[in-house]
């Protein structure tokens, strides 16, 4: 079926998630990636302006409080207008941002500035790839989709780490480097951006006429401690996207090419061969097991002394990374019905987000005033005491992945608009009758009308 007749009618069965769709997100998502991945160097680039462990952990917590504010925003924004209006209008911020990077002399207003264009963007656009392909496929597979979806990041950032080594190898230490390096960056965002209009291209739905305030929504439908999960993540990425390359020239360990090879090798092994664990095993013991993957990397870090003595704790962290990820998203997106799964979605990646606001400054002034093993203690330390909370709270409730999770409670507040106002269901395409609705999709006051997002 071609890519415009199945994005008009709706979600994929269960036999053919991994159709043409699927495979441009893939790409999507590699280069968005890929292009992250380059700008892992931005502590080096803030030593070579002159700033140390702190400032950068302090620009970087401003561009996530961006992103945080905008995310208050950002899922009814996709809920009510669509992806593709909200996919590409993040593409263009994401490449504004590193071009400023690319352009940037001192610690001006212009590096915060571009960092916070930048973290938005990277925010909306990951944000409506998890939409897109959750609304793209059964309910009972969204956990497997997102999982073998988020693969092509780990791929993505192979390239993007050995690629980043080999600029700044192969050039002459200075501004050139980091030129080329957020060039390349700004260039792969363009990339994404004619990926992202192609992928959409028929995504032409018209906007909801209301949807639900976030906080009322958020409130409806908490989560529950899955967050606590999701600021692990964040506290995580902090320590390998951050600082790690700042620890890796500390000890002469050479580039971060090796551990992230290591890391996203070990992660993509392991989401294929987990893929269904969100079935057999469950999802709050994958929680479980991926925290106690990150609390075993950052531990082994401290005891790299050398290069090679990176690749087990990289392998840790891939595994860690592999598991939780997908299992924290999917649940908890899915206490959100499907016509506000932007807003769950959107909330899950927030979390993450706030613990990466969170741990920045935080684990910057750790390192300048105790050192780099104390900073890798504490975030190993945190994994621990996150599992062991989340064992007894979040992990003792039912984890039923599929039809019983999208019985989603119905919207009834005040901004609920009544039957009369409902929009009615679409005709079914000339090819052919269109997907039947879920369950939830007739629950709530705004039903599906087809579109991926």
């Amino acid at each position: 079926m071609a890519i415009t007749e199945r994005l008009q009618t709706g979600p994929t069965d269960s036999h053919t998630i991994y159709d043409q769709v699927f495979w441009l997100c893939y790409l999507v998502n590699f280069s968005l990636v890929a292009a992250n991945t380059l700008t892992f160097r931005f502590a080096e680039f803030v030593r070579l302006l002159g700033g140390t462990e702190r400032v950068t952990g302090t620009i970087v917590g401003i561009g996530l409080a961006a992103t945080l504010l905008v995310r208050f925003r950002l899922g009814s924004d996709i809920d009510r207008f669509g992806t593709r209006r909200l996919w590409l209008a993040s593409a263009v911020l994401f490449v504004s941002g590193s071009v400023l990077l690319a352009l940037a002399r001192s610690l001006s207003w212009q590096i915060y500035l571009a960092r916070g264009l930048f973290s938005v963007g990277v925010a909306g656009m990951f944000t409506c790839v998890m939409v897109f392909i959750q609304d793209h496929v059964p309910p009972e597979r969204r956990t497997e989709a997102i999982g073998n979806l988020g693969s092509s990041g780990f791929l993505g950032m192979i390239v993007g780490s050995l690629l980043s080594d080999w600029i700044l190898s192969a050039l002459p230490a200075g501004r050139l480097q980091f030129e080329i390096l957020f060039g390349s960056t700004a260039a792969l965002g363009v990339v994404c951006a004619v990926l992202v209009a192609v992928v959409t291209r028929r995504d032409g739905s018209p906007p909801q006429r209301i949807t639900p305030p976030f906080h009322r929504l958020v409130l409806a439908y908490w989560p529950g401690s899955v967050v606590l999960a999701a600021m692990m993540i964040g506290v995580g990425v902090t320590v390998t996207t951050v600082f790690l390359t700042r620890f890796c020239t500390a000890r002469n360990l050479g580039g971060i090419g090796l551990f992230f090879s290591g890391y996203s090798v070990s992660a993509f092994v392991f989401r294929i061969l987990t893929r269904r664990w969100s079935h057999t095993v469950g999802r709050h013991r994958m929680i479980l097991y991926g925290l106690a993957g990150h609390a075993s990397g950052h531990l082994l870090l401290i005891l790299a002394r050398a290069p090679w003595q990176l690749v087990v704790p990289s392998i840790a962290c891939g595994f860690g990374h592999a598991l939780l990820f997908p299992a924290v998203v999917s649940l908890g997106a899915g206490k959100f019905p499907r016509p506000y799964r932007g807003t769950g979605t959107n909330v899950m990646i927030g979390f993450i987000e706030i613990g990466l606001v969170l741990a920045s400054p935080s684990l910057g002034w750790i390192i300048d005033a105790y050192g780099f093993e104390i900073m890798l203690g504490t975030t190993a330390a945190l994994a621990v005491v996150t599992g062991l909370v989340y064992r007894v709270t979040g992990a003792r409730s039912c984890d039923r992945e599929g039809e019983d999770e999208e019985r989603g409670r119905p919207w009834t507040g005040p901004s609920a608009p009544s039957r009369a106002d409902t929009p009615p269901q679409p005709a079914a395409p000339a090819d052919g009758p269109r997907a039947a609705p879920d369950e939830d999709d007739l629950q709530t006051p705004f039903p599906y009308t087809g579109r991926t997002a």
